[in-house]
């Protein structure tokens, strides 16, 4: 077993601050949060460098108001995928808690599809070319995707199902050695996925790329749903499968019938 690197979830805190009758914060940064923005960062300069690669005669500000569409539909989407995908009955109870994102609850497959929204209102304004763009960005969103995981691990949360392999951890709140599934995620999800979608770039036809990233993502997420602890409030589903391998191979589908769509397309 290896031990738990126990990591200060706050990077530092500030505040609180008193103003007249007034008490404001205190106001921490976090890793998770963190984690989340440097994604966004690297995702928005590698967009941009595709772009000058490519020749495309596309301002930075273009890139810019993009990035701004994908991040509003991302966090949105993420939020109220969470409440409904894996929490509904508890929100439908307490509908004022849905806006307690500081509380957690976030879903990547709500995300993902804010993205896609966001991204369309933005082609749809900018008259913009979706399939182009769409694979661009995936090429770059594993590395968000991957941070993310690095968050979740430094968290303590999402972990994986108890085992007795060499390398189980004990997290916070917890007394039995578990997979460290963040970790596992991060490198399927993350590191592996942007190598195979930068080495592929540039060498299919527009959203063919895009296809293979709903694809991939959709598997390896599968694979690592093996050994990460359902949520509680939802456990296994018809007493094997889980949310998020549902979820996930809906994904695999939308990317085989993209796939199939756009190379048929002449």
């Amino acid at each position: 077993m290896i031990p738990y690197p126990h990591i200060d979830p706050e990077i530092f805190r500030i505040g609180p601050f008193n103003i007249g009758q007034y008490e404001l914060g205190p106001f921490s940064v976090r890793w998770y949060g963190l984690m989340y923005l440097i994604g966004f960062a690297a995702s928005f300069l590698l967009v941009r460098y595709q772009v000058k690669k490519r020749g495309l005669a596309l301002a930075d500000e273009f890139v810019e108001t993009l990035f701004t569409y994908l991040i509003l539909g991302l966090l949105l989407g993420a939020r109220i995928g969470y409440v409904l995908f894996y929490n509904a009955a508890y929100y439908w109870q307490h509908p004022l808690e849905v806006f307690a994102i500081t509380q957690g609850g976030m879903s990547f497959h709500g995300g993902f599809i804010g993205v896609v929204i966001g991204g369309l209102l933005f082609c749809r304004k900018y008259n913009a070319d979706i399939w182009m763009l769409a694979d661009m960005i995936a090429v770059t969103a594993p590395i968000g995707l991957g941070m993310g995981r690095i968050g979740n691990f430094i968290n303590g949360e999402l972990y994986g199902r108890v085992t007795d392999v060499p390398w189980a951890m004990i997290f916070p709140g917890e007394t039995m050695p578990r997979h460290p599934s963040q970790l596992y995620e991060f490198i399927l999800e993350g590191v592996v996925l942007f190598a195979v979608m930068w080495m592929l770039k540039g060498r299919f036809r527009t959203g063919v790329l895009f296809s293979l990233f709903l694809m991939l993502y959709g598997a390896f997420r599968t694979v690592a749903e093996f050994f990460r602890e359902p949520d509680p409030q939802i456990g296994y589903i018809l007493g094997f499968i889980t949310m998020g391998q549902i979820l996930s191979c809906l994904m695999i589908l939308a990317g085989a019938g993209l796939f199939m769509f756009r190379n048929r397309q002449k």
